[in-house]
Formats: C-alpha cells, structure tokens, sequence
C-alpha cells in the first residue's frame, strides 16, 4: 500500500512511523485509520523491524479527528449511510459500520508483536492521545498538549480507551481529564503517568530512539513479543494463576529454545548474544494463548 497520511521509514532495525498531514496538524481521517491498520500489519510481518516509533510531522503530534465535515463530522449515518436496523427500528450494533474507527486502530495495537514508543512532539487531543494509549511508552516533548476533548465535543471517550486510560494512570486521573476536557501541558502529563519522560524538543526523537535502539540491540525478538502480549493481557486477568499459566508455557517453551542456549552462553562468555529466532517463525505453539485454538 502507497500512503497518504502517514510515513513509513525503516533504519537499522527500527521503524519510524510519522503521522504526515502537517497542514491539518495531523488530523486523523479514515485514510490515516486504515493506514496505520496495515503499516502495523506489515510491522508484525517484517523480521527486520525491531522496535517502532510512532511521532508526528511539523508542530502537532495529531490534533485529533478531521472536523471538515462540521456538525455531521461524528454523526455516521449522514457521512456514510444509515447503518443497519432491527425489525423493531432499533439499531444493530452489530453493524460493522457503526464501529469506532479510533479503536480499530488501538486494538491493531494492542495485537502488535512489536515494542512501540510514542514520540509525542506537539498536540494531541481526542483520537490523539488516545490512539497513544495502546502504545507501550509514551515520550513528550515540552511543547507537547494533551486534551480528552471529548465531553467538551458533546461525545464520549473512544479509540477504546475507557479500557486503556484508568490502567495507566488510574480511574480518578483518567475521569478528571476526561470530566474536565481540557488541555493540559506536558508535565501535567508526567505528573499523571500518561507519560515516562518530558525532553526539549530537539532531544524527541533521539531519546525515543536510544530506547529503541536499546531493546533492538540487547534483546531477544519472540521474548519481545511474549511479553509485550503477557504484559497488556493480564491486565484483564482475573487470578495470578492465570499469569503463572501462561508463564510457564513461556518458560517451558522457550527455555528449550535456541535464544535461551545464546543467551545463557553469551552472557557466561561475556560477549554480546545474536539471537536467531524470529518472530515471523518461531513463535512457541501456545501462542496466541487466549485464542482456544491454542490449547491443545
């Protein structure tokens, strides 16, 4: 796929995806959702990719969703047809059309077997900041905004953030911002645990990029992606057993792998470990371990 609204720029095993509609602050439209859908795809896809990026061009990270429709912009029957009814009159839900295009993009996310930083270099507001909240870490630079605008809007939190949000920075935090729906600075930010680290501008992307660099250099690709996934799942989980389940797969499996046998040597032998496996191949056959297929 040729892209429009985004970049998609590879180098030294770290993906840079740039949000690229600078002269609307990066608003986000139905090209950038179904763009960003499949350069995830296509991420998960690529063994050389490592780590990714995720910043924005010019001076907004991304200003939230495209409002050149005006007063029809969020209202779906009238951009894109009236959606499925019942036999009573009644909305089907279950009509693919009225789903929530933020949060197909978070929930592609969420499935990503690859670590994703945020480099959150200007605005982020609305669809903005929440389709950051699927992403492992988030950077800010100083001249970074964040706003949950979303009750001053006359509509409600998306991009399945009603999930994300109070897991990261807890349910009194997450329901000020989105009570409030304002826009805060960068250090309200860090204050709140939306965000790891605030930095000078110029300083962004490089310290987005020594993180990445540091997990692409030192560690293990199929490890990465366990527990990326082990991490957000069992944030939903209900027991700690549930964890040592899944633990124990991932221990069995991969301690018989050949990553272990480098790892263990490489660090005995005081050298720098090259880690084989890949995660297009070799993932242990208990994953996806939430899918029932994958219990046998």
């Amino acid at each position: 796929m040729a892209y429009e609204t985004i970049l998609y720029e590879v180098a030294d095993n770290i993906l840079t995806i740039t949000l690229n509609r600078p002269d609307k602050l990066n608003a986000f439209n139905g090209v950038m959702q179904t763009e960003l859908i499949d350069a995830f795809d296509k991420a998960d896809r690529d063994d050389d990719v490592r780590a990714i990026i995720v910043t924005g061009a010019g001076r907004a990270f991304c200003a939230g969703a495209d409002l050149s429709s005006g007063a029809d912009t969020f209202d779906r029957d009238a951009r894109r047809g009236p959606v499925k009814r019942q036999a009573d009159g009644k909305v089907d839900y279950s009509d693919p059309n009225v789903r929530d295009g933020g949060g197909q993009v978070t929930l592609r996310i969420f499935k990503c077997l690859k670590p994703v930083i945020a480099a959150v270099n200007g605005p982020a507001v609305g669809v903005g900041v929440t389709m950051q909240l699927a992403m492992d870490m988030r950077i800010a630079s100083e001249a970074a905004r964040f706003g949950f605008v979303f009750s001053q809007r006359g509509i409600v939190p998306e991009a399945a953030s009603s999930w994300f949000l109070p897991r990261i920075v807890g349910i009194s935090q997450a329901l000020e911002w989105c009570f409030t729906g304002r826009v805060f600075p960068a250090q309200e930010a860090l204050a709140g645990r939306l965000v790891s680290k605030v930095v000078p501008p110029d300083e962004l992307l490089p310290t987005a990029r020594a993180l990445a660099r540091e997990i692409a250099d030192k560690t293990a690709p199929v490890s990465i992606a366990l527990i990326r996934q082990m991490m957000w799942r069992m944030l939903g989980a209900d027991d700690p057993m549930e964890a040592h389940k899944v633990d124990s797969r991932g221990i069995y499996s991969r301690g018989r792998s050949e990553d272990v046998k480098e790892g263990v040597t490489a660090f005995l032998e005081k050298r720098p470990a090259q880690f084989r496996n890949k995660v297009s191949a070799d993932m242990p056959d208990y994953f996806p371990w939430w899918d029932e297929r994958a219990y046998k």
